[in-house]
């Protein structure tokens, strides 16, 4: 649920180790009250959570390798895995595992470029932890979100990704719009007030008392000390990236900016340090500092473990007119059906149903896919993994004689730290007499305790209620309400329970009883009014999301490098491991990629891994075409610079391991028309 971030001139250098694969890279895997080593103990997850503090940072550490000691429940509604390959069509260029943002972004961009695509979902629905599902109630529907619910730039072309990507498939997708978000504090209620400097800065005012004036300053001072990172984002954009030798070209029109402003290389660092530093040498006001903890913690840490890009957007953006908040209409769903249909515009296809049992490896190349229905589906090219780095190494069982470069890839993802679990709470209400004219927003965020972490799930919480706007949502007369904790649910309670006995149904109670305290701030008689409730525990998260355990995401702390993050984490704390891997032929995009948690932000990592599989030429043409596409996107477009960069980098592009016999002759010098190869080698099949 993470409010997107996006990173400018920075991601020049972050792109720098593009020549050289993560395998031969080294990481510094040193964080505070971090470790990549599974706990000693098997209470050490559950203990950190029980005496939370403001100061603590909270992650989770497992053993990937290690068997599970409980059996997984299943759920209905969600599938048996056993679909895919049935066709017989069972070869293609590129395979993608996983239909969130960031596998469907990568899959629709991929097949735009030309390439024969096939994105395969082990759920029954699209989207990843953007989807929805329906219960039925006494002969009437009701709809909830299951994921994010806090998206900004949605309305109109913007510095989101998510709709940069939209726009560039040439898919529309309606929303309503909202320009605030509520916060249910100790303090009392309160409303941050998006598109406004000067409503923001009387919000200040207001609630700091005396501490008024000084909190304006600091805030101000604060933008300030950032002002150069953030107005990079205009400069380049996170669509320009791809981690080959291409990037020179297609980031070469952020060099006049960098030339007027080179002061961006010295905070470079900076940006990817935990946030928390540069705060406290600014901000002293209590109120401004729990302000920017709270929108921080959408990524999953507050301002001490943040990445310092985590708030650039929000500095430089949110306070135009322009900014709004989005709410999808239909249900977050519809991101990922929009993506979907750009998808299946361009020739590529989805197969809902169909679960990866293993990524085939051969000869140290990722050659494609066993189904769990036993079905082999082959890549020409490349495989892209979507799932978690914790999913993806289950898809990659140890060989004896494999390379030790993939052991200590497999060893080293599968015991990354990581945030905790998610509880949710769906309610339908009668709102029959209901007055909410108090609430000028659907989205909230509730705090118990400011003395008592943010990642603590009985501390913070949210509630979104996307009937205010959308009222297909549920019948006439009635509301829908997602409450759901933050990622800092301890899964160990959980998995020793089996869903439906008496043990585990008084669990649920106890840990949604805060959840339900939320709403009660902003609806008192909720409780009176509910037509039905649905928990919804770890264990359902992870087997409607598809995430081990119900993470919320991989926790790697800004301030250190981690593991697996290429030659760029010994010269800059970078927290994300490289999105190639030690085997030829296999990426990964998602949430645990650059640029991170959140929808936007996991939409951007499958692009830049759609890009990293095309040729340089390819993607200049696509970042000119979307410059045209409305004035927001024309710095999108490197013009003259790019080409001047061109010849010298076209030959390294894609990297040598991501070519095959498909390229032109002459290191893929030239780019590949996908799409009349397909159309050629599908003919002479059909002959």
């Amino acid at each position: 649920m993470k409010i997107s971030t996006y990173i400018g001139a920075l991601a020049l250098l972050a792109f720098s180790d593009a020549f050289v694969p993560s395998s031969q890279s080294s990481a510094r895997n040193v964080a505070i009250h971090m470790s990549t080593e599974a706990p000693e103990k098997s209470n050490t997850n559950v203990a950190q959570t029980e005496d939370t503090s403001r100061e603590k940072v909270m992650t989770f550490s497992y053993d990937m390798s290690l068997e599970q000691k409980y059996e997984k429940p299943t759920y209905p509604g969600t599938g048996n895995g056993l679909s895919g390959g049935e066709d017989g069509d069972n070869e293609y260029d590129i395979i993608v595992i996983g239909s969130g943002m960031g596998g469907l972004a990568c899959s629709a961009l991929s097949a735009k470029y030309g390439s024969k695509v096939l994105c395969l979902e082990s759920h029954i629905k699209v989207g990843g932890s953007a989807h929805t599902f329906t219960r039925v109630h006494k002969g009437e529907k009701y709809s909830f979100e299951v994921g994010p619910s806090i998206f900004e730039g949605l309305d109109r072309p913007s510095l989101n990704p998510l709709r940069m990507i939209f726009d560039i498939l040439e898919e529309t997708m309606p929303v309503e719009t909202y320009k605030g978000l509520g916060f249910w504090t100790p303090e009392g209620y309160w409303r941050f007030p998006i598109g406004s400097a000067e409503g923001f800065e009387a919000l200040l005012m207001e609630q700091c008392g005396e501490d008024g004036p000084k909190a304006v300053k600091e805030w101000n001072a604060l933008r300030d000390r950032l002002k150069t990172l953030g107005g990079s984002t205009t400069a380049v954009a996170l669509l320009n990236l791809r981690q080959d030798a291409g990037f020179l070209s297609t980031t070469a029109g952020a060099l006049p900016f960098v030339a007027t402003h080179p002061d961006v290389f010295a905070d470079l660092p900076l940006t990817f340090d935990d946030l928390s530093k540069t705060v406290d040498e600014i901000v002293t006001v209590p109120f401004v500092r729990n302000f920017i903890d709270c929108m921080c913690i959408f990524c999953g840490f507050p301002a001490k473990g943040a990445m310092t890009a985590h708030i650039l957007y929000i500095l430089e953006r949110f306070f135009e007119e322009s900014a709004a908040f989005s709410v999808p209409i239909g249900g977050t769903s519809q991101l990922g059906e929009t993506l979907q249909r750009g998808l299946e515009k361009f020739g590529g296809k989805l197969q809902l149903n169909a679960h990866v049992d293993e990524i085939i490896v051969e000869d140290g190349r990722a050659t494609g896919v066993r189904l769990k229905n036993g079905n082999v589906i082959k890549a020409r090219k490349a495989v892209v993994s979507n799932a978690t780095p914790f999913d993806t190494v289950k898809m990659m069982p140890q060989k004896e004689d494999e390379p030790k470069q993939l052991t200590k890839w497999r060893n080293d993802l599968g015991t990354l730290p990581r945030h905790g679990a998610i509880s949710h709470l769906f309610l339908g209400v009668d709102a029959t007499g209901l007055d909410l004219s108090h609430l000028k927003d659907p989205a909230h965020l509730i705090v118990q305790d400011w003395d008592r972490s943010m990642q603590d799930s009985q501390n913070l919480c949210s509630f979104f209620i996307p009937s205010l706007l959308d009222k297909s949502v549920c019948p006439e007369g009635k509301h829908v309400i997602h409450v759901y904790s933050s990622g800092g649910e301890p899964y160990e309670p959980w998995e020793k329970l089996t869903p439906g006995t008496e043990e585990y149904e008084a669990y649920k109670k106890e840990r949604v009883e805060v959840l339900f305290q939320a709403v009660e701030r902003a609806i008192p008689d909720i409780r009176d009014r509910l037509e039905f409730s649905i928990v919804g525990s770890p264990l359902a998260h992870e087997a409607f999301l598809r995430r081990d355990r119900g993470t919320y995401g991989m926790a790697w702390a800004a301030g250190s490098s981690a593991p697996q993050a290429g030659l760029l984490g010994k010269v800059l704390p970078f927290p994300f491991p490289n999105l190639k891997t030690p085997i030829d032929g296999l990426l990964r995009c998602g949430d645990s990629c650059f640029p991170g948690i959140g929808t936007p932000s996991a939409a951007a990592s499958g692009a830049i891994a759609a890009n990293t599989m095309t040729h340089v030429d390819n993607h200049l043409q696509l970042l000119a075409e979307a410059a045209k596409r409305d004035p927001m996107y024309e710095f999108l477009d490197p013009g003259i610079l790019g080409q001047i960069y061109k010849p010298l980098v076209q030959g390294f592009t894609p990297s040598a391991e991501l070519r095959t016999e498909r390229f032109a002759s002459g290191a893929g010098a030239a780019p590949v028309d996908y799409t009349a190869k397909n159309a050629e080698r599908d003919a002479a099949a059909s002959n």
